[in-house]
């Protein structure tokens, strides 16, 4: 397989309103791009095309050679059509971001669409040609339309920029459809010669031969629509895998961090030692009865110390009154036992 960084250079001068290519011929030459540029990519995964307009203010480069098949076909929509084509000017930059490719083990090609005058002298396309020569540069030149003066200079350019018969000319006349053209001319035919998807093979080969299950050299545009949506669907599936992986990513993060936070968070060992928390009001009953068992307990203490309280204080009194009281009792009796012996004596006499 042919490892290549393409370049297409699309004439989108005015003169491709013209209708003798059916629709237009600018919409016929977008075909033609469509299934160069899945062609290129088919033949190798590591093939990029890029695509540059030659018209206008000066050459524009629509897409730097990419792998991605979306963005050449999107490059194409609704590109406008405007002035004149420069040609010299366009295959110059054009062969600048070739030489600007990632990959420098890929071999560099041009393929060149015109299908309006060139103004450019043939002198100065020789002179091209030649430096494009020298810095390994295939060009590939696809001419559509009635200019027949375009011939004796294209032919010029072709003879100074070929090299080992690496570079084509392909004249598409009116009438002719401009992709059935491609598919069977130099342009299409792989490294060892065999025509691309296998155009100009004789109808051997099976639909299941073919990719899709289509043969494009028999149905090009229903091939090319399938390996659009084919492409388009592959990147929906890997916007949607992507996404949801960010979103697990997301999840495991935050769980992670939950997780390290209930890790961090120390574990109480015992009644001494607390984590300070909002208090809540059974935690302020529980604080209460511990603050006046702790008070009736100093109570008690002082009690047994010797320290009178108000009770013991107001009891006093009563005791000294009881002892008292006795004394006078005990008194009273001895001085009527006295009396009484007293009198038993005095009576005996």
């Amino acid at each position: 397989m042919v490892l290549e960084a393409t370049m297409v250079c699309v004439d989108n001068s005015e003169w491709m309103r013209n209708g003798d290519f059916m629709p237009t011929r600018f919409e016929a030459q977008a075909e033609a791009i469509n299934l160069l540029a899945g062609q290129k990519t088919n033949e190798n995964p590591e093939n990029v095309v890029g695509v540059l307009t030659l018209a206008g203010k000066g050459p524009r480069v629509l897409v730097t050679p990419t792998g991605d098949l979306g963005k050449i076909l999107g490059a194409m929509h609704g590109l406008g059509m405007e002035g004149e084509t420069n040609i010299c000017s366009g295959v110059q930059v054009a062969q600048l971001a070739l030489k600007h490719r990632q990959n420098k083990n890929q071999r560099q090609r041009i393929v060149l669409f015109t299908g309006s005058p060139i103004a450019a002298d043939q002198a100065a396309l020789v002179k091209i040609g030649k430096k494009l020569k020298k810095n390994n540069v295939a060009v590939d030149i696809v001419a559509f339309g009635d200019h027949e003066e375009n011939t004796e200079k294209l032919e010029a350019f072709l003879g100074a920029v070929n090299s080992n018969d690496n570079s084509h000319l392909v004249t598409v006349p009116l009438g002719a459809v401009l992709s059935d053209s491609l598919l069977t001319s130099m342009i299409f035919q792989g490294e060892d010669g065999t025509p691309a998807f296998g155009a100009g093979g004789g109808g051997g080969g099976s639909a299941a031969d073919f990719e899709f299950g289509v043969d494009p050299s028999q149905d090009p545009e229903l091939a090319l629509a399938l390996r659009v949506s084919m492409e388009e669907e592959r990147a929906r599936q890997e916007a949607l895998s992507k996404q949801k992986a960010e979103g697990e990513g997301g999840e495991a993060s935050a769980s992670g961090q939950t997780d390290a936070a209930m890790q961090d968070t120390p574990a109480p060992t015992g009644a001494a030692t607390a984590t300070p928390v909002a208090a809540t009001p059974a935690q302020d009953v529980v604080m209460d009865d511990d603050a006046l068992l702790q008070q009736a307990l100093a109570m008690s203490m002082q009690e047994v110390a010797g320290v009178q309280t108000p009770a013991a204080t107001a009891a006093a009194p009563t005791t000294m009154d009881a002892s008292y009281e006795s004394n006078e009792l005990e008194l009273a009796i001895q001085m009527s036992m006295a009396e009484a012996a007293a009198a038993g004596g005095a009576a005996a006499t």
